[in-house]
């Protein structure tokens, strides 16, 4: 089976990278893995399934990585919601100063996907002030963390794929 990764580089099945991942298949089974505990965890505490779907498919869309992005729009798509989720996954979107805690969480995937490297312990006190608690500031992390590696592997593996 094709994992998330590899369906959204467009990995071929056959050929010298999918031979190399096939040699890597533990990684590869990790990182389907961590993909299912942070995108679809079975207590998602207070960062709700679908949240994490717009905030993937936003981070997605920061880097502009075509196939996860189609990805976690499909995911998104699948919670049917009644609201439009895929408005705040559009990256010049904001949500409005009535949703602190919502407004802390954007600002935060965004800060750490665009530049992770100004990311400080200020940036999670502003989390705090935010009311989110610290199970979910793990979660939240945990998330963006997850998604910016699966990032930055598939950008790879379809620059990769191209080159065969």
């Amino acid at each position: 089976m094709t994992n998330v990764i590899e369906a959204a580089a467009n990995v071929p099945s056959t050929g010298p990278l999918a031979d190399a991942l096939g040699m890597r298949s533990k990684l590869m089974d990790l990182t389907q893995a961590s993909y299912k505990a942070a995108l679809l965890p079975s207590d998602p505490g207070g960062l709700a399934l679908e949240t994490r779907a717009v905030f993937a498919c936003r981070m997605a869309k920061v880097c502009q990585q075509e196939g996860l992005t189609r990805h976690y729009a499909e995911l998104l798509s699948s919670y049917g919601s009644e609201a439009d989720p895929l408005s705040l996954a559009t990256t010049d979107s904001h949500p409005p100063a009535s949703e602190p805690r919502l407004a802390a969480m954007v600002s935060y995937v965004d800060l750490v996907t665009r530049s992770p490297k100004d990311a400080s312990e200020s940036d999670i006190e502003r989390l705090r002030k935010a009311d989110i608690n610290e199970s979910d500031i793990v979660r939240l992390a945990g998330l963006v963390a997850f998604v910016n590696y699966q990032l930055r592997v598939a950008a790879v593996l379809s620059v990769m794929g191209e080159a065969q």
